[in-house]
């Protein structure tokens, strides 16, 4: 099939990629002429593990290309998918669609015969209705049918999200449409992939229905794992007790500094302005949303209080700078709450990061960026371990507690255990922990 995607961000690179491994021809297109140049360079302008190789293979193989201008590719495409940003909107959390908006316009005027547009970005509840409604306005003698898509990418893993995904979710109201579909995901049919055909407003409501309860469930264990160190209780021990219910499961009963990136935070803000439009508000997103940000500042607070109650004229090691391990992603990330804050108090920065620096620099130019984490961590007052990343793990002790000015370390992540901690001779505080 011939597919045309509109948008070359991180969903709709991904999207078009693994697409064309499915062996589909798909045109990725994106008015960022600089971007375009690099991917046909095959530049991956994010990271995205196996991404680059996923890429290269199918762009040799013919299958994948990448224009500016979307009129040949969306003229010819018998499915257009619509990957844009949907930012959240300034003042009131909603979601911008001015992107969605133009693309549906563009698409109207190009497409020629009958297509099928499909909203990959995630949009508020409607918005496929007002994008059929714009590409009818566009072109009165449209043939077209407009499908909601919603992607479950999680970053880090994308690819095999998308390859060997755990549903794919289809809101479609037309035979026509849906015979379509079924040919696009022909190969997750055979691996026996559940698929979920709904209406279009279902559809728009599943991904952000979703996004929302797993930001409320590690919410939850941030506020459980307070509670633990409250009372004497092993945050990581509760969270496997209650994990272990197969009604709850373990996922995202991980503590720590807040959730970030390029959904969550988002979404809920979304979702509550969709739930409060449609006059059924939803309180316990709404309390997420305002806690997680809370969550993020408190971390400093946690930061300061290790180094004895003032940060005035000390130096912080913050090791991990993106909001998850195995990406360069820096949207929402805690790090960009917790660093100005420490900042603000009178500390002076050192990061270290495998992949985010080059963003990081351009949001945070204050703190001092390192080579390596132990180039971080030297003449340091306390190191904070602020993502994940598996480099992160099995840091020398040893040599960390001969470089540090202090031996004070704040893990954010709970990567190491407080007993090997303390025996190794650190001042050692951890989130839910004793």
């Amino acid at each position: 099939m011939k597919i045309a995607m509109i948008g070359a961000g991180y969903v709709g690179l991904v999207s078009g990629a693994c697409f064309s491994e499915f062996g589909h021809h798909v045109t990725c297109i994106d008015q960022d002429e600089l971007k375009i140049g690099r991917l046909r360079r095959n530049e991956i302008p994010i990271y995205e593990p196996g991404l680059d190789a996923l890429v290269a293979r199918n762009a040799a193989a013919g299958r994948l290309k990448f224009e500016k201008d979307l009129t040949a590719a969306v003229a010819e495409a018998e499915l257009v998918f619509i990957a844009v940003g949907t930012p959240s909107r300034r003042g009131d959390g909603h979601a911008d669609l001015t992107y969605v908006r133009e693309a549906a316009k563009q698409i109207a005027a190009a497409m020629d015969g009958y297509t099928v547009v499909v909203t990959k970005s995630t949009v508020p509840v409607g918005t496929g209705r007002e994008v059929a409604e714009i590409i009818r306005a566009t072109n009165p003698k449209a043939d077209f049918d407009v499908v909601s898509n919603p992607e479950f990418l999680r970053e880090g893993s994308a690819i095999d999200d998308f390859m060997r995904p755990n549903r794919v979710v289809i809101g479609v109201e037309s035979e026509r449409g849906r015979e379509r579909m079924r040919e696009l995901y022909r190969p997750l049919f055979l691996i026996e992939t559940p698929i979920l055909f709904t209406g279009l407003e279902t559809a728009e409501l599943i991904k952000y229905a979703a996004n929302g309860f797993l930001a409320m469930k590690i919410s939850f264990i941030n506020q459980v794992a307070d509670l633990c160190e409250k009372v004497g209780a092993d945050v990581h021990d509760v969270a496997r007790g209650v994990g272990l219910d197969g009604r709850i499961g373990q996922k995202f009963l991980h503590p720590g500094p807040g959730y970030g990136g390029s959904c969550f935070p988002k979404d809920t803000r979304a979702l509550v302005e969709i739930a409060r439009q449609a006059n059924a508000p939803l309180s316990l997103i709404e309390a997420t949303a305002d806690f997680n940000e809370a969550r993020k500042r408190q971390m400093a607070e946690r930061v300061v209080a290790a180094l004895g109650g003032s940060a005035a004229g000390k130096v912080v090691t913050l090791l991990g700078l993106t909001f998850k391990p195995n990406t360069d992603d820096m949207r929402e990330a805690p790090s960009l709450a917790i660093a100005p804050a420490l900042i603000e108090s009178g500390a002076s920065i050192r990061a270290h990061d495998p992949e985010g620096m080059a963003e990081a620099k351009k949001l945070m130019p204050d703190l001092t960026y390192c080579a390596d984490p132990y180039e971080a961590m030297t003449g340091a007052d306390a190191v904070v371990l602020l993502t994940e990343w598996n480099s992160y793990r099995a840091l020398d002790l040893k040599r960390m507690k001969a470089i540090l000015r202090q031996p004070v370390v704040v893990d954010l992540r709970n990567i190491y255990r407080p007993s090997e901690m303390r025996a190794a001779g650190f001042r050692y505080s951890s989130i839910g922990r004793r």
